[in-house]
């Protein structure tokens, strides 16, 4: 019975010891909250943040309701030359006015339907067929044109028809015509292109065509201190030449020297002065104008064979070509207004 107590009290005092041990644990979890709830809340301090190296951004894309910043307003000079755009003209839109309805022709009215040849380009010398057609109207008149684009021969024709013209051996760079009707309401010209005939003495040749061919002759050309004299013999003149810039630029004269009248130099001059002789001589002598503008010579005169040749302008005057005796070719101008070295032969 004594060890039956024993046991007991022995598992008495186990039980009341873990009765212990958990009512301590129950104490310590009490303690614990107790001591959780009353200590102050710490706020752990941040790392320090590295300082950022300024990189610029991109300027934002305006979105598309975005309104514009006005532009500021140039002051523009009127006067001032304007640009011209890259890619050309810039379309604009103008204003029209109101377009004012023509008047419709009136079909009774004379009215040429055509004006032609049958060659447009022909030899000086050749003919050429005109051919026509006015409407309205009987009869018509066909002039021909000369140099100067003046009415000379007439050609009283039907209202169409064919007509035949001879043109001249002598005829150069074109000629022109004129068809008119019912006292001149109407009018139209033709123009006939014509070949040269003939090739210059010199190279480049001029635009111009010759009148003929070239004249060999003999020339005696003089240089003078201002200028020069030639004397051509086919022609029998005397040309000078003016190098002073005054006008005019040249001259010429018809030679009247003879040499059973006239003396072939100015004996009275000093031996030293190199002066114009016989055809050269007596215009330098006896023009004063001449004399003082030209001045003495500073070479003799050379006598030699050359060319002479020329090319009209209009129906009376000429461009003349006349070779000079260092090889060169001199252009005179009409109207005596210049002369020029254009070429060497």
């Amino acid at each position: 019975m004594s060890g039956t107590i024993r046991e007991q009290t022995m598992h008495l005092s186990q039980g009341r010891r873990w009765l212990i041990i958990g009512l301590l644990g129950l104490f310590s979890l009490f303690s614990l909250a107790a001591c959780e709830a009353s200590a102050a809340y710490v706020v752990p301090t941040s790392l320090p943040t590295p300082t950022a190296t300024y990189t610029p951004s991109p300027s934002p894309t305006p979105g598309v309701n975005a309104t514009p910043s006005p532009v500021p307003t140039q002051n523009v000079d009127p006067d001032a030359p304007t640009a011209t755009p890259l890619l050309g003209e810039v379309n604009r839109v103008v204003a029209t006015q109101a377009v004012t309805p023509t008047r419709s022709l009136n079909p009774n009215a004379p009215r040429i339907e055509f004006f032609t040849s049958d060659q447009l380009v022909v030899n000086p010398g050749s003919p050429i067929t005109l051919y026509w057609s006015v409407l309205n109207v009987d009869r018509a008149v066909i002039y021909r044109l000369d140099a100067d684009g003046e009415r000379t021969q007439a050609y009283n024709v039907f209202a169409d028809g064919d007509q035949v013209v001879q043109t001249r051996a002598s005829d150069r760079g074109q000629i022109d015509f004129v068809l008119t009707a019912n006292d001149g309401e109407v009018e139209a010209s033709h123009t006939v292109m014509l070949r040269c005939p003939v090739d210059w003495f010199f190279v480049p040749p001029p635009d111009d065509c010759a009148s003929g061919e070239p004249e060999e002759t003999t020339i005696l050309d003089q240089q003078m201190e201002r200028g020069r004299m030639l004397y051509v013999e086919n022609r029998n003149v005397v040309y000078v030449l003016f190098n002073d810039g005054q006008e005019p630029g040249w001259l010429s004269f018809e030679n009247r020297y003879d040499p059973e009248v006239h003396p072939e130099r100015d004996e009275n001059a000093p031996p030293e002065f190199i002066q114009p002789l016989r055809e050269l001589g007596l215009i330098w002598r006896t023009n004063d104008a001449v004399r003082t503008r030209l001045g003495l010579g500073i070479a003799e005169g050379v006598t030699f064979q050359g060319f002479v040749q020329s090319a009209p302008v209009g129906t009376s005057r000429e461009i003349l070509y006349i070779s000079g005796s260092d090889g060169t070719v001199l252009q005179l101008l009409p109207g005596n207004e210049q002369w020029q070295i254009i070429a060497q032969q």
